[in-house]
């Protein structure tokens, strides 16, 4: 147990003195080079939308019921 605290402590200066951090081969070849946060903000405005929706029908279902 002592031994693996050890080992995650200093795993990042073993990776160091190795030969540094290799870089993920994902990142090197991106399928979209799109944004992040322009994505973000179409799902955040997709998703207000939808539930802005189910909310409106209940509410209109419920003032004809009433």
């Amino acid at each position: 147990m002592y031994l693996e605290w050890i080992f995650q402590k200093y795993s990042f200066i073993l990776l160091i003195g190795m030969g540094g951090i290799k870089v993920n081969e994902f990142e090197q070849d991106v399928q979209s080079k799109n944004n992040d946060v322009v994505d973000s903000i179409k799902g955040f405005g997709f998703s207000f939308v939808f539930f802005v929706l189910i909310f409106t029908i209940g509410v209109i279902i419920s003032v004809i019921n009433s």
